[in-house]
């Protein structure tokens, strides 16, 4: 027999969204995801019919057996993806400090691409009791490419629900202070271990974002915007002033021109200065992923160890740092506010259903 809905506990939920990442560093498990990335209208804007030939004829067959060799270089023994790991961690982690504040608040993940699917876990929460959700994109600074195409995908799913939870959106928080403090902290941490770099001897501090294309920005996507002020933000927070730090923009994909400066060619010409040490952190990625352990620990480092460079340090993301954790807690519990944080106790369920049963019994009496 089917649980009566009224009997369930009526729950908050959040859920966060990330990107995705293949399942295995194989061809055919990279050729999937990619597929099914770049196949979202939101993250490739050319008509459908082009891309489409582009995709299938030229992308695929190409690029996936390239990319199955840069993740086999990421992919963590008996964890497998980086991304999925730290993302699990993240939502386990915010769970656990709910839990320790006598808080029943449902936290899951869900992926844009791949598993943990949305449905799925939409789902799942919905078995839970969910009744509020909460949507907390692990994309810091808001793009259609990103963030509004994971909600594209609950709007999607929930579209053929009967009852659908109240919902809330956290566009960005790309100026947060709790994320600004968390980046902080992870970079000075880093610092303590490794030493400051000496920035009067010209050693500087890269802070490489994901790049979109330059059209993006001039249809209406504040993205680029965003970065920039996270970056100054993350600057004056560490006591820096411009040219001590720099913010460039990686992964470009394609001819067409994408936001600048460049990470790669930044690197580069850092090296050919012979600039004694560069240290580089992602502020945009929350989990490290490909983009960073294969692009920028990896391969960053040697465009700059070939053109002159010197030093070169990775500052790994922020993962499942306790700060992180915290300032995901605080930004969320901006936008909690007013929904109740605690389950029903038996009593109220118990009351709830009475008043629900007494209903359908009126019901069934006018009728």
């Amino acid at each position: 027999m089917n649980q009566n809905p009224h009997l369930r506990p009526s729950r908050t939920a959040i859920l966060l969204l990330n990107l995705g990442t293949p399942a295995a560093p194989t061809r055919s498990a990279v050729r999937t995801y990619l597929k099914e990335f770049l196949s979202d209208p939101r993250v490739v804007e050319i008509p459908r019919l082009i891309w489409w030939c582009i995709l299938n004829g030229i992308i695929l067959p190409i690029r996936s057996g390239a990319s199955a060799k840069k993740y086999a270089t990421i992919w963590l023994p008996e964890l497998g993806s980086p991304l999925l790991h730290y993302s699990r961690l993240q939502a386990k982690s915010l769970a656990a400090l709910y839990a320790q504040q006598d808080q029943m608040v449902l936290v899951d993940l869900a992926m844009r691409y791949g598993k943990p699917a949305t449905q799925e876990a939409l789902e799942s929460l919905q078995s839970q009791g969910m009744e509020r959700l909460l949507l907390l994109p692990l994309y810091p600074q808001y793009s259609a490419t990103t963030s509004a195409s994971s909600f594209d995908e609950v709007f999607r799913v929930l579209k053929s629900w009967r009852n659908q939870p109240e919902i809330r959106t956290v566009k960005h928080y790309h100026d947060h202070p709790a994320y600004i403090d968390a980046l902080r902290k992870q970079v000075e941490q880093f610092w303590q271990k490794e030493g400051r770099p000496d920035f009067a001897k010209g050693e500087r501090l890269v802070m490489s974002f994901h790049g979109l294309p330059k059209r993006n920005l001039l249809k209406g996507d504040p993205y680029h915007c965003e970065c920039l002020k996270s970056g100054r933000l993350l600057g004056e927070a560490l006591g820096l002033v411009p040219g001590q730090y720099i913010v460039t923009f990686q992964s470009r994909f394609g001819k067409a021109e994408w936001l600048k400066p460049y990470t790669a060619p930044t690197l580069e010409e850092l090296g050919k200065q012979h600039c004694p040490r560069v240290d580089i952190f992602c502020p945009g990625f929350p989990a490290d992923c490909l983009e960073t352990l294969e692009e920028i620990a990896m391969e960053g480092k040697e465009i700059f160890i070939e053109h002159g460079g010197n030093d070169y340090r990775y500052i790994p993301c922020l993962n499942n740092s306790p700060d992180w954790i915290a300032a995901m807690h605080a930004i969320a519990a901006d936008h909690l506010v007013g929904w109740p944080m605690a389950e029903e106790s038996p009593a109220v369920l118990a009351e709830r259903n009475t008043r629900a049963q007494q209903a359908e019994a009126n019901i069934a009496t006018s009728t």
